[in-house]
This record gives structure tokens, C-alpha cells and sequence, in this order.
């Protein structure tokens, strides 16, 4: 079985050097990946990527990220990118990286999202210039995405999509409606059902929910770090069931 640890929304400043490395403390005995889905800093300064790269210094399995909007912040993300690959994460963008694990391949087609809402209540590209490149965005993220997942499927027995914001409204409940738009978008989910996928890991909703699915019936799961309560989740892939990595709460 293929156990693949994830987190997002860990936000490391250079105040908070060790929290996360603590909790990662027994991740390579109990999972054989790590998946971070964004929001890796607090502003995306440089010297807070230095910082992460040093938390995730005893991780020895392999590390896939997507970047966050807090990690977008300081508009430095080449750098940001740039530190974290030099880490040893492998940090995608519209792109996709396998990972071969005992035999096993699992697939990661992974980008940041973007907003825009939901079905019945989303966005459109009409109007002012500014509403035009907001949607636009987000056509773009979804187009990326869905051409990712499509590349690297037939390399991967599991694929996953890694995502920072939301592909569906049911993993942010527990945030206020009025700021769903601003948290996710239907168009992630139409890419993700259109190309295919096992799994979806994405973040950014801290008071929002764990578990969710989209309408094609894949699995969406909520891992911003305030909502799982803990240093990261563990997924078997190919199991229904979420099986949850003893660590401690706080960490």
C-alpha cells in the first residue's frame, strides 16, 4: 500500500524555526511521500524558503509542492522556487512529476488554482477588464491542470492532483459563503474530472472541511494544517478510508 503524507497552509516565517521539522519528526517510517499544497511561507520572502528548506532537511522521502497566494506575496517566487528545488522538492506549476515507490508509480499533477466560486454562484469573464483577468486566471490554472493530469496518467498507476485552492464547495464548509469565491473554483474540478484522477490534495480553507469529492467522483481532501489539526494527514491510496498519522496536535 502506498501511504502518502500531506499538509498545506504550514506558513513558516523565520520566527518558527523547528515547529514544523517537530512534527515531521517520523514521516519517513510512516509514509513514502510528502505532499505540501501550498502556503509553504508566511509572505514569500526568500529567507522564509531558506526556512522551510531547513524544516524539511530530515525528510527523506520524496517532497512535492505547489506554491500558495502567501508564497506569491512578496512576488519573489523564482527565488522561493529556486530554494525549495535546491532542497530536494520538487515544486509544480501547471506541470506534473512521477514518483516511483516499491514498484509503484503515483502520477502528481500539481498547480496553485485559483478563485472564482462555484457552480450556480461563480464568476464570469464579462464586464470590466480587471472581472475578464480574474476568470481568466482561473481558466488558465484549470487549462494547465487538466493538461498535466492528461500527460502524466498513463505514466502513473495512482494519480493525484495537488492543488492549493479548492476544486469543490464541500471541503470549505465551515467558511463563511461569502468568501467561497475567493477560496476556489469549479473550473479545477471540471479539469480534474475531464482528465482524471484518484486523488486531490489541496489547502488554503482554514476553517473550512476535511473531506469532499467532486462531481466526477474523485476524492478531494482538505489538508490546510488548522483544519486536519496535526503536522500532516496519511492517505492509503486505494483505501476509502483516511488513516490519521499519530502526531501531536499541536505540532
Amino acid at each position: 500500500m502506498t501511504r502518502v503524507a500531506a499538509v498545506a497552509d504550514i506558513h513558516v516565517g523565520v520566527d518558527s524555526v523547528g515547529r514544523v521539522a517537530a512534527g515531521l519528526q517520523h514521516v519517513n517510517e510512516r509514509a513514502d511521500l510528502l505532499l505540501l499544497a501550498g502556503d509553504l511561507t508566511r509572505c514569500g520572502e526568500p529567507v522564509e524558503a531558506q526556512a522551510v528548506a531547513g524544516e524539511l532537511a530530515g525528510v527523506e522521502i520524496p517532497i512535492v509542492a505547489v506554491l500558495g497566494n502567501h508564497d506569491h506575496h512578496a512576488a519573489q517566487t523564482a527565488e522561493v522556487v529556486g530554494l525549495l528545488e535546491d532542497a530536494g522538492v520538487a515544486v509544480l506549476a501547471g506541470t506534473a512529476t512521477t514518483v516511483s515507490l516499491d514498484g509503484t508509480t503515483v502520477g502528481i499533477a500539481g498547480g496553485k488554482g485559483f478563485g472564482g466560486g462555484f457552480a450556480g454562484a461563480n464568476a464570469t469573464a464579462f464586464g470590466e477588464p480587471a472581472m475578464k483577468a480574474f476568470v481568466e486566471e482561473t481558466k488558465r490554472e484549470a487549462a494547465r491542470l487538466h493538461d498535466a493530469l492528461v500527460e502524466v496518467r498513463p505514466r502513473a498507476d495512482w494519480t493525484i492532483a495537488l492543488l492549493h485552492y479548492a476544486p469543490v464547495p464541500e471541503t470549505l464548509r465551515g467558511e463563511r459563503l461569502e468568501i467561497y469565491p475567493f477560496l476556489g473554483s469549479h473550473l479545477l474540478a471540471e479539469a480534474i474530472d475531464t482528465a482524471g484522477a484518484d486523488l486531490v490534495i489541496h489547502g488554503h480553507a482554514h476553517n473550512g472541511s476535511e473531506r469532499g469529492v467532486t462531481p466526477g467522483g474523485v476524492r478531494v481532501r482538505n489538508v490546510a494544517q488548522p483544519v486536519i489539526g496535526r503536522a500532516y494527514r496519511i492517505y492509503d491510496l486505494g483505501e476509502p478510508a483516511v488513516r490519521e498519522a499519530p502526531v501531536a496536535a499541536s505540532a
